[in-house]
């Protein structure tokens, strides 16, 4: 693509797995780059420098129109595989929502990422982003290029953190049939190469492409190759006939932190062999590919180098205690309140949290909490501050580590007590006019297997009875302190 004016690219769905690593790859080239998702907050928490951010749905044509105006090229990254039932539905009036608004807004060319079909394939995960692509091109005027992948093996992507969770926490696994499939895994850095060169080739309009790596594993090997890599132990694998792929994927959700629709669609359609012809595609962009073990090294290597995060987002590696086993993805928690206060006087308020203090909701389950883990040999009893009402990056508070502190925006703890995983808790302040104040607290957990996942079950009601009551009495002691002022 040539112009006398740098690319100007939409990337849409940039907070999601393949977005978020896609937009840091175009940073490296002369694009212009505006990033969309439907909560731009995601966006914000990526830091990205230099990157346009705006907020927009596929549901929403108008939004749709603002996000692409000025746009030359545009990434559809998105998919409802995630919302449950009816997601084909979605995607595909999502899909022609977007090849619409594309034609509006005078967009010259579209990029998709889809995934790989088999023949006679059944699963509606799988037939849904082949007919995503199609309505894509059917639905509007605007040149498509619809790359289709595999199992992608890169920090985040569904497929691999499933497999990542078995082979680190499953030793013994009673699977069905699928775990003998075969699948042309692409490693991250490859896939994003392909999606970024292929936005510099007008060749590749209107072109349907398969993109893989070097060699057709089956699950089995790959999970084999992945504990080799890791240094544990090759799991046991027993396939068995009679366990159906649908039966299978309901155990995982105690095994696995990937979000379960996900997870269900994708072992739904694993039933099938899938095999990729890319020899056009590696014509065209010719590049050396990973074969599965060093796209395994570089996952772990990836993670280490991305180790510094000062607050949460998905599958950050420091909030993971830099612990490969630690699953990516969060399980979340949280609750919120409206202060009639000033950021600042809500401020005043979260910034004495822990020590004497304490939680402002529910006291005396904090200290059972706090009891246990000191009972097995846990910093849970060491109550201790710096200081009575100030904050600053690094403090003790309690078992807590401040991680991410911006003043009347967010508060960012680290967990510190003994647990199977690890997790923050994040508090956002939001000014919603200049007399009001939104108050949330979210909980995040990255599970460490069957033990991690078993604990936030059994503590998810009580963390959001808990957040919901803690940022109300937060957001109470608040407005005391704005009607003294206004007295």
């Amino acid at each position: 693509m040539s112009s006398s004016h740098p690319v100007k690219v939409l990337v849409f769905g940039a907070s999601g797995y393949i977005g978020s690593y896609l937009v840091p790859e175009l940073l490296k080239h002369p694009f212009n780059i505006r990033a969309s998702s439907r909560n731009k907050a995601l966006l914000a928490a990526r830091q990205w420098q230099g990157v346009e951010l705006v907020q927009a749905d596929a549901l929403d044509p108008e939004s749709l129109l603002k996000a692409m105006a000025g746009v030359d090229l545009a990434y559809y990254l998105v998919h409802s595989m995630g919302e449950g039932k009816n997601f084909a539905k979605t995607d595909l009036r999502a899909a022609e929502n977007f090849a619409k608004a594309a034609e509006k807004s005078g967009l010259k060319h579209i990029i998709y990422l889809g995934g790989l079909v088999p023949e006679n394939a059944k699963s509606e995960h799988i037939n849904s982003r082949r007919e995503t692509g199609e309505r894509l091109r059917s639905a509007g005027s605007v040149p498509v290029t619809e790359l289709r992948a595999g199992i992608v093996v890169g920090p985040g992507s569904a497929a691999f953190e499933v497999m990542r969770d078995l082979v680190f926490h499953l030793p013994l696994m009673i699977t069905p049939k699928w775990v003998r499939s075969f699948s042309p895994p692409i490693a991250l850095e490859n896939l994003l190469s392909y999606l970024v060169q292929l936005a510099l080739r007008k060749e590749a309009y209107n072109k349907i492409f398969d993109a893989a790596g070097p060699e057709s594993l089956n699950y089995q090997q790959m999970m084999n190759s992945l504990a080799e890599v890791a240094g544990r132990r090759k799991p046991l694998i027993l396939p068995v006939p009679f366990l159906s792929p649908k039966l299978s994927s309901y155990w995982l959700k105690y095994v696995s932190s990937v979000p379960t629709n996900i997870a269900r669609a994708l072992i739904d359609g694993l039933k099938h062999d899938f095999f990729a012809d890319d020899q056009s595609l590696r014509e065209l962009v010719p590049q050396a590919l990973y074969d599965f073990r060093s796209s395994v090294e570089r996952v772990f290597s990836m993670e280490q180098q991305h180790a510094v995060q000062s607050r949460w987002v998905e599958g950050a590696f420091r909030i993971r205690k830099q612990r490969i086993d630690y699953a990516y993805y969060a399980k979340k928690a949280g609750g919120s309140a409206i202060a009639n206060a000033r950021p600042e006087q809500v401020w005043q308020v979260l910034s004495t949290i822990g020590g004497t203090q304490r939680y402002f909701y529910l006291n005396g389950l904090w200290t059972l909490r706090e009891t246990l883990d000191w009972l097995i040999g846990g910093p849970g009893l060491n109550r201790q501050r710096r200081h009575p009402a100030e904050l600053r990056l690094g403090d003790k508070v309690d078992s807590w580590t401040v991680i991410g502190l911006e003043p009347y925006k967010r508060l960012t703890l680290a967990f510190g007590m003994r647990a199977p995983g690890a997790g923050v808790l994040e508090f956002e302040l939001s000014e919603r006019d200049k007399s009001q104040c939104e108050i949330t607290a979210k909980a995040y957990w990255h599970p460490a297997g069957a033990p991690g996942l078993l604990y936030w079950y059994s503590l998810e009601l009580a963390h959001l009875v808990i957040f919901k009551g803690m940022t109300e009495a937060i957001a109470r002691q608040a407005e005391g302190i704005a009607g003294a002022e206004n007295n």
